[in-house]
């Protein structure tokens, strides 16, 4: 079983999809000859023709709009945004038609398509190539958005919204592509969408988090655990629809959460799963729901990015907050 790292088990899950089924195809800026500029797509071109992996112009309202019309005629189209900072022209599409295909025509067309994109801060690039906008896309109606946190849960996730049959957006942490390598197997088993996954089971606080952030929340988990205290982690993976059981179950053992995500603070998706803590697991709370966030600024330039992100002291700092209430 090789060890790979995030960027290298897109690119297997894309392999293994290409192969497996003649109805995926893949479409983006430099997808093709380059293999983009992370290299998530690299030797797929060469390996599968031009045909199913297609450059497109720098047009990314129009790369939204040929998904959805590929989906609805019956393919499977995978279409990649370079950076999240230039995703806001797609919304058109996904919002207007991708999301509303279904329901508009009682059931009779689908929109099977995956818009990729690396999201998030941490790789010292400028404000367009760092944002983190998952929220937007999780308050579309008839829209997945899946965050994986690891390698094996890119190959694994990327799988199964290749093979849904509604859209996902599926964001791809940006400073996780490169950070680390994992045993991953590609034998095109899927995990499943809409569920989250508890990572560390603890019993003092429940630590929730998705995508890069979830290596800084299990840091504070380690640096919590040294001082006695014993921190569940939930990787929630999947935003929408959202698995609050799995959290509820969780905080009813801790009585204790800190949400952690590195989009700004106002509106963060965040905020929806402190909201369904208060509507559906206030008894079981000892105290009040923290949450750890970027500011509501613009992520800034790159000196300024480790006082943007949350930190693991801050992470520790919020857990311990919530201890403090008896």
């Amino acid at each position: 079983m090789a060890e790979i790292n995030l960027v290298e088990a897109v690119n297997l899950a894309l392999a293994h999809e290409l192969a497996r089924d003649p109805s995926v195809v893949l479409l983006g800026e430099d997808i093709g000859v380059n293999g983009g500029v992370f290299r998530a797509t690299v030797g797929l071109q060469a390996r599968f023709g031009p045909e199913r992996v297609i450059d497109t112009p720098l047009a990314e309202a129009s790369i939204a709009g040929v998904a959805v019309g590929m989906a609805v005629a019956g393919l499977r189209p995978v279409a990649e945004i370079q950076f999240t900072g230039f995703i806001y022209p797609t919304l058109d599409q996904i919002i207007n038609h991708a999301g509303r295909i279904r329901h508009r025509t009682r059931g009779r067309l689908a929109c099977p398509l995956v818009l990729r994109s690396p999201a998030g801060a941490g790789i010292h690039a400028p404000e367009h190539h760092s944002e983190s906008p998952e929220a937007l896309f999780a308050h579309v109606p008839g829209v997945r958005m899946v965050i994986p946190s690891s390698p094996a849960r890119a190959y694994g996730l990327l799988l199964a919204a290749i093979r849904d049959p509604d859209p996902v957006v599926f964001f791809e942490p940006t400073r996780l592509y490169r950070l680390y390598r994992q045993a991953v197997e590609d034998n095109g088993e899927a995990l499943p969408l809409d569920v989250c996954f508890v990572v560390r089971e603890g019993g003092d606080v429940t630590l929730v988090s998705w995508g890069a952030m979830l290596q800084d929340t299990l840091a504070a988990a380690d640096a919590l655990a040294r001082d006695g205290v014993s921190a569940e982690v939930i990787d929630v993976a999947t935003l929408k629809p959202l698995d609050l059981p799995t959290i509820l179950e969780s905080v009813a053992k801790t009585g204790r959460c800190v949400i952690v995500h590195e989009a700004a603070r106002t509106s963060g998706f965040g905020a929806e799963i402190a909201a369904g803590l208060a509507e559906q697991g206030l008894t079981s709370l000892l105290a009040p729901v923290q949450r750890v966030t970027g500011y509501d600024v613009v992520v800034p330039l790159p000196r300024l990015e480790p006082q943007y992100l949350p930190s693991v002291a801050r992470i520790v700092a919020a857990a311990r907050k919530a201890l403090e209430y008896a």
